[in-house]
């Protein structure tokens, strides 16, 4: 493959996309060329054995000529696409930060090397972790057990573990959901949420955690509205980007949430391309038929000079993993967590 470097001529698709099934389908595979994404995403629908993983892995850095960044939803709990018998079960972060009380960024850090080594091990080289939305009595049920708590600073200091582990075992984290999901009481899934917080407020507590971790090399919007800011979503607002970028200090590379959610009132082509004329770096679209997939990759267009200097800055930190014993961290975490951390 062409590695991602200084000598990159044509810029990346504005786009991480997905594949229909559990290996590309000639068509799939043409397209994927002509649209050379930045990146892929992947779902339960596209995992079976391991071997099976890295070949489709395989087939999607081959079919865009480029070591392409490939990414996937591995929390654990109901948010988990790779799971047994292949690889470990895992309780959702908000029962296992519970269950590790004051060692609970020592247990996180362990949880989430693990991980990165299983996903490295099938050719996945991205996260889409730390999840560092904070608690609150009203979080939707969606989205409240994949938090690590109510407390910002602690957030921040778990999803800081969560991003260092994944970092050294060379899988790049998407710290999510910038610039904070905690206080939506609906599912963005299927409804937009709106947040009627003053600025104080959503600066004290929502915003916190990810101006600590400003400096990782990927994050990820929130499909809401913070009603003292932009009557807009998050992810369609120049306001709010100007603000994730300015007073959260998140300088590196923004991807949208998936824009075929129901919290986006128009076409996936329009929130494609409203996302990049907002300040968004790349479009994350998914579970759509090949012609959608098509019209949004035509909406998105190529990388702006600005995000392309963005991406190349993320993809430089996919790094080697550190040398480690593998059975003998799972043996540490069993031992902190008197074997009740898995699912």
């Amino acid at each position: 493959m062409r590695p991602v470097g200084s000598d990159q001529v044509r810029p990346f698709g504005a786009t991480i996309i997905d594949a229909t099934g559990q290996r590309l389908t000639a068509d799939e595979k043409a397209f994927f060329r002509d649209a050379n994404p930045i990146g892929f995403i992947l779902f339960a629908r596209n995992i079976d054995t391991p071997d099976q993983v890295r070949a489709l892995c395989d087939e999607m850095r081959e079919a865009v000529g480029h070591d392409a960044v490939i990414t996937i939803d591995q929390e654990g709990g109901r948010v988990q696409r790779m799971r047994a018998p292949h690889w470990r079960e895992w309780l959702p972060p908000l029962d296992f930060v519970a269950i590790a009380g004051a060692r609970a960024e020592e247990a996180m850090y362990l949880k989430y090397r693990i991980i990165a080594d299983e996903l490295r091990a099938v050719g996945i080289d991205s996260n889409c972790a730390p999840m560092v939305d904070v608690a609150g009595h009203a979080t939707h049920e969606f989205l409240r057990n994949r938090c690590y708590g109510s407390d910002p600073a602690r957030v921040g200091n778990i999803g800081r573990a969560v991003a260092n582990a994944l970092l050294a075992g060379g899988v790049l984290p998407v710290v999510k959901h910038i610039p904070g999901h905690g206080r939506a009481t609906m599912d963005s899934h299927f409804d937009l949420p709106c947040v009627d917080a003053a600025r104080a407020d959503l600066d004290a507590l929502d915003f916190a955690p990810f101006r600590a971790l400003n400096d990782l090399p990927m994050g990820m919007t929130a499909h809401l509205v913070f009603d003292a800011i932009d009557p807009r979503p998050a992810t369609l607002s120049a306001v709010m980007m100007q603000l994730i970028r300015e007073d959260i200090g998140f300088d590196n590379l923004i991807m949208t949430d998936d824009i075929s959610m129901n919290a986006l009132s128009g076409t996936p082509a329009e929130n494609a391309k409203g996302a990049i004329e907002a300040g968004c770096d790349v479009v994350l679209y998914c579970n759509a038929p090949l012609e959608d997939r098509r019209r949004v990759v035509e909406a998105a267009g190529e990388m702006t000079p600005a995000a392309m200097t963005r991406a190349r800055r993320a993809l430089s930190m996919r790094k080697a993993p550190d040398d480690v014993d593998i059975s003998a961290m799972d043996a540490q975490l069993e031992a902190l967590l008197g074997g009740a951390g898995h699912g």
